[in-house]
This record gives C-alpha cells, sequence and structure tokens, in this order.
C-alpha cells in the first residue's frame, strides 16, 4: 500500500494526515503555535515556528507508523492564506510573517483604491482591496520598516515558506497567488500594471506553479529529522479554503461547499474567469488546474456559538447548550440574531458593525436564543448563496463541513434557509484531505483530481429542504436583510462607547 501526506498549517496549528491510496485517513497529528499580538489589530507569526512543528508532527506521525517509510510517496500542503513572509537574497526571514487576519493595513487599502482605481482592481485582481489580502501588508512594510523592505528579495505565503525549507525551492501557485491582490486572476500571471502602480519589482514576486506541480525531493536534513527518506516527492499545494473545497470534492459546477468554522465560507465552484460579482464575493484561482472559486465569507460563523456559550454557558458542552433546539420552531418564536459581533465581510464588508438580538420576548426562554444563533449564523452564509444564484447560478445541493456539520437540527436547519439538499460527508478532514489528494494526483495515482475524490469522498447522510420551513425561513431572511441597514447607523454611534 502507498501513502500520502497531506500537512494543513493552519493559523493556531498545523495539522499532518498520513493518507492511503483508498483515501483512508492511516494517522493524524496536530502540532499548534502562537499567534504574536504586538497590539490591537496586529497578527504575527515566526515563521520557525511552522517549520518547528511540522518537523516535529512528522516525526511523531513515522513514529506511529507501523508501515514500510518506503511506501510514502509524496507530501503536499494547504496552507492560510494571504500571510506575508518577506524574504532577503539569501531566503533567510526578514521579519515576522504578517497573517491574514491582521488589520492594520486599513491606509494602504485606501490609497490601493487611490492608485488603481476601486473597478480597475476588480477587473485585474477580481477582489476587493481588503486588509487581510497580502499588498497592502507588503506597502505598509514599505512605509513603516523602510529598511527591512530594501532588503526584501522575494515574498512567499506561509505554506511556500515551509515547503521551501523542506525542499529549498521557492515557488508559489495560483490558488494563494489569487489572494495577494498582485495577481490577474483570469490571466494567471502576476500583473505588470499592479506592480508599477506602487513602484514595485516583478522579482519581489515567486515562480508561479500549478497546485499538483512536482516541486522537487525533500532534502537530507528534513529526511534525517523526520525520518522520511528522501525520495519522498513535494507537491506545490494549494490554499486552506481551495484545498478544504477539493477535499470536500468541490469540483464540479454543480458543487457549493458550506463550512462553519471560526468563521464561515461558502464556496462554489467556477469554470469561468470573466463572471462579474462587484467585488461582493471573493474570486480565486482554484487549486484544480484552469479552474476558479468564488466564496463569501461570514467573519464570526462558529465564534457567534462558541461567544454565546462562553457568555452564557461557559461550564457546559456544546450538547447541552443545543439541547432542546429541535423542539423550538423555525423562526425561534419571533427572535432574530445577527452574527456581526466581529464585523461582517459578506455582502457587507464593514469592520464597524456589531451583531443584534431582534425580538426579544418575556417568553423566551435559553434554547430560543441557541436557536437564533443556528438561525443568524445560517442567513448571514445565505447571502453569499443568493449572490451566486442572481448571477444565474444553480444551487441545489451543498455539502456542509465544520462546526454545523456536527448537529442534525443545524443540518436540517442549513437544508431549509439554503432550500437546497445537504450532504454529510463520511470523513471530514477538508484542507488537509485536499492537500492529500494533490499529492496523490501529482505522485500519478489518479488521472485527475474528480476521478481521486471519487474514491477519497463519500456521503455520510442526506439532508432535505422541508416545505414548511423553507416557505417560514424565505420571510425571516427577508426580515433578517433589512438588519443591517437599520442597526449601521446605530452602531456608528456606539463605536465610541466600546472598550
Amino acid at each position: 500500500m502507498k501513502y500520502v501526506i497531506g500537512v494543513d498549517l493552519g493559523t493556531s496549528a498545523v495539522k499532518i494526515l498520513l493518507v492511503n491510496q483508498k483515501g483512508e485517513m492511516c494517522k493524524e497529528v496536530s502540532k499548534s503555535y502562537p499567534l504574536i499580538i504586538e497590539k490591537s489589530g496586529y497578527s504575527e507569526q515566526n515563521p520557525e515556528e511552522w517549520v518547528e512543528k511540522t518537523t516535529a508532527g512528522v516525526k511523531e506521525l513515522i513514529n506511529q507508523f507501523d508501515g514500510d517509510v518506503n511506501d510514502i510517496e509524496g507530501i503536499s500542503f494547504s496552507g492560510q492564506m494571504h500571510g506575508l513572509v518577506l524574504l532577503n537574497e539569501s531566503n533567510q526571514v526578514l521579519r515576522n510573517a504578517i497573517l491574514w487576519n491582521d488589520t492594520r493595513t486599513t491606509k494602504q487599502c485606501q490609497e490601493i483604491y487611490n492608485v488603481v482605481g476601486r473597478e480597475r482592481l476588480l477587473e485585474v485582481t477580481k477582489n476587493p482591496a481588503l486588509e487581510g489580502f497580502t499588498l497592502p501588508k507588503i506597502l505598509w512594510v514599505k512605509e513603516n520598516e523602510p529598511e527591512i523592505f530594501q532588503r526584501a528579495s522575494v515574498f512567499v505565503l506561509p505554506k511556500d515558506y515551509l515547503r521551501y525549507r523542506l525542499t529549498g525551492n521557492i515557488h508559489m501557485e495560483y490558488s494563494d497567488a489569487a489572494g495577494t491582490l498582485l495577481l490577474n486572476v483570469a490571466q494567471r500571471e502576476w500583473s505588470g500594471e499592479v506592480l508599477e502602480a506602487f513602484g514595485l519589482s516583478g522579482e519581489l514576486c515567486p515562480p508561479l506553479v500549478e497546485s499538483h506541480a512536482f516541486v522537487g525531493t525533500i532534502n537530507a536534513e528534513f529526511a534525517q529529522a523526520t525520518g522520511l527518506t528522501e525520495a519522498v516527492k513535494v507537491f506545490a499545494g494549494g490554499a486552506d479554503n481551495a484545498c478544504g473545497a477539493i477535499g470536500s470534492g468541490i469540483l464540479t459546477e454543480a458543487k457549493t461547499l458550506a463550512s462553519i468554522g471560526t468563521s464561515g465560507v461558502v464556496l462554489s465552484y467556477e469554470e469561468r474567469n470573466d463572471l462579474d460579482f462587484e467585488g461582493k464575493v471573493h474570486y480565486f484561482n482554484h487549486s484544480e488546474e484552469n479552474a476558479y472559486y468564488t466564496m463569501g465569507v461570514t467573519l464570526a460563523a462558529g465564534y457567534s456559538l462558541s461567544w454565546f456559550k462562553d457568555t452564557f454557558a461557559q461550564e457546559e458542552a456544546f450538547e447541552q447548550l443545543l439541547a432542546g433546539v429541535d423542539e423550538v420552531p423555525a423562526g425561534s418564536n419571533g427572535l432574530l440574531f445577527t452574527p456581526y459581533i466581529v464585523g461582517e465581510r459578506t455582502p457587507h464588508a464593514d469592520s464597524n458593525i456589531r451583531g443584534s438580538f431582534i425580538g426579544v420576548d418575556a417568553a423566551h426562554e435559553r434554547k430560543h436564543f441557541a436557536r437564533a444563533v443556528l438561525e443568524g449564523i445560517t442567513f448571514s452564509l445565505n447571502e453569499s448563496i443568493e449572490v451566486f444564484r442572481s448571477s444565474g447560478k444553480i444551487i441545489d445541493s451543498v455539502i456542509s463541513i465544520g462546526g454545523g456539520a456536527k448537529n442534525d437540527t443545524w443540518l436540517q436547519m442549513q437544508a431549509d434557509i439554503f432550500n437546497a439538499k445537504i450532504e454529510k460527508l463520511t470523513s471530514e478532514q477538508g484542507p488537509g484531505m485536499g492537500a492529500a489528494m494533490l499529492a496523490a494526483y501529482g505522485c500519478g495515482w489518479y488521472p485527475s483530481l474528480k476521478e481521486c475524490a471519487e474514491v477519497f469522498i463519500q456521503t455520510a447522510k442526506t439532508y432535505y429542504p422541508i416545505q414548511e420551513n423553507v416557505d417560514a425561513y424565505k420571510k425571516l431572511f427577508a426580515i433578517y436583510q433589512q438588519v443591517y441597514s437599520q442597526t449601521k447607523e446605530l452602531n456608528e454611534q456606539l463605536r465610541e462607547f466600546r472598550k
């Protein structure tokens, strides 16, 4: 039996999967690392932590493996998007990585619009200028740390740096490059226009490759430290959302993914590179060759539920918190929640908006509030579904992963609110499995990612919309959509009182 390793380099931990040719996960190891938060709005990491923890994790995985290490053929990566790693001419790290959830770059985002123009930026990069993206971070360093910027020879993203340390080779693949605001997404090349507009050299951008591209074998140092052989092939990998899509089988036009983690994502496969969503949703290159995906984001999806639990039921398990929500009818007896507790992304890119409970009644019990939180999170995800549908896309089947796939009532709720069939998978490893599939495809196990997905990914249970609930939720969603505009000014006025 042959094996591959999928490495998912996340924001708080690296998860490493050992997967065999049947798509079965044989071993899993996770190693956490800290965030560095020097001041409000800052979020950094030391790239050396990624290397140390990945090395330790792979070593632990190999120590637990009772097969022949020579049967491990390939390794690939999923990685947190947008994070800036600046390297000097010797490929040494110049400063801590600035991560995707760092929000210091509001000024630079406005500068991008002033220089390039909002409409032209969308035409070229398919995405608006948001604080999380990489170009604003580069401009921040250029302005605030000029001595560091002058020594910068090339920039990479988190998983690219990790892969460099395994191989000695520097590359970036299209799905991660699409999140930099420096890639012409449709033409699949670095944008000379955007680079020139900010006086940036094209040499700052690494060579571009496909996600399944073979980029070298692991070096002697990593092999010796982990127990792997130097014959293990290394493949480029993909952005975490692209790999999550692959690991969930989102590889045809009819496929859409709802992923509820700390944030929530609705992701849909696209064959075309010329759709216009007016910047309401993200539009990225997929990790499948010549494919794309569109993506809406709810900033506080699962986080809204964990906030509610930690605030009102800290000592209880989620199962206890959600006990009884199935007894509450659709609409939570007139109680509505908006999950804007840390701002919102899709379709309202608004860092100032805050959440609400609307319609609180003396008859409401905790179970009504708990159900309202689930419904509010799902309504927010449905905003992205409706953006896709308004562009003419048919969404009648959605694969649900993450926290939202762990509760039967919530899965049925998604079917009713999305008015679509919901599929729960037998094995849910998301980005790590997507990375393993890229390695399996790169090793030639399957002629395509789609054929790999047919073996690796199976549906465990399917939920269908209940028409009575669909009708109720359609009315409730129309009310939910009014809350943003009706509370926006109130939240502006409340802002000065936030500590």
